[in-house]
């Protein structure tokens, strides 16, 4: 039985009663380290929050400046070292954007109420938003969303979110394709070739701050460790696999 409730006891026994201080000493120190754990988590996400939020600004500012730096005229050599700096640049942005938005996420308490959801509009939606971003990376999405109403008690920014995520971090780090469905049974599928990956690998995919290295940047954990927040605060179960070379997401709602 889980719990930190002191215990009582009536009898003189004194090997009993013994035992039960004993028992109560463990349970005033458990709470005592519970406590100081719990302090000390919300100062580290505390701390986070500020340092990613403090960052925002000067990598910002730097963007700007990088972005005016680029209409003047100069030289092939500068041209091509500032274009590297800019790209270098907007990714520290986007690993320190989603950083904040991570700890805010994780800090806060849920702020919207549940209501009815209607999951295929929400996912042709997203898939509508980046469409043409595919189109320009090469990806023709195979697109397979049942004609059958998906409708849930979920958070709608939530769904939104994880929709826009599992997408985004297919069109950065997919091989060349994408598959996107969603079943009669409300399960949601996100499928990619992904040959950098392994099933090592596959089983951090969720974890904070887990990274994979390959050819073209560094896939950086947040964006599916925050689908993964979601999903748990709706009871959405989310499991990820790889097969034959594909990353296959899948969310039941």
């Amino acid at each position: 039985m889980d719990t930190n409730t002191l215990i009582g006891v009536t009898s003189r026994d004194r090997y009993i009663c013994a035992l039960a201080s004993s028992i109560n000493e463990t349970i005033g120190s458990l709470r005592d380290s519970y406590h100081k754990y719990r302090q000390g988590d919300t100062e580290i996400k505390t701390a986070i929050t500020n340092i990613a939020h403090d960052l925002r600004t000067p990598l910002t500012a730097i963007c700007g400046y990088l972005e005016l730096s680029m209409k003047q005229d100069m030289s092939d050599d500068l041209r091509k070292n500032l274009t590297i700096i800019d790209e270098r640049a907007r990714y520290m942005k986007g690993l320190t954007e989603e950083l904040f938005e991570y700890s805010v996420i994780t800090c806060g308490e849920i702020t919207e109420e549940k209501e009815n959801v209607n999951v295929n509009r929400v996912l042709e939606d997203c898939v509508m938003n980046y469409y043409p971003a595919l189109i320009e990376r090469g990806i023709e999405p195979v697109i397979d969303i049942t004609e059958t109403k998906i409708e849930k008690q979920l958070y709608p920014t939530y769904v939104e979110r994880i929709f826009n995520n599992l997408i985004s971090n297919a069109l950065k780090y997919s091989d060349g394709d994408l598959e996107i469905s969603l079943s009669d049974k409300g399960v949601a599928r996100i499928a990619n070739s992904a040959s950098s990956l392994s099933n090592v690998e596959i089983q951090k995919l969720f974890d904070r701050f887990f990274t994979v290295e390959n050819a073209r940047s560094h896939a950086g954990g947040l964006g599916l460790s925050i689908v993964k927040t979601f999903a748990t605060r709706m009871n959405c179960p989310i499991e990820a696999k790889y097969r034959d070379g594909k990353l296959i997401i899948e969310i039941t709602f």
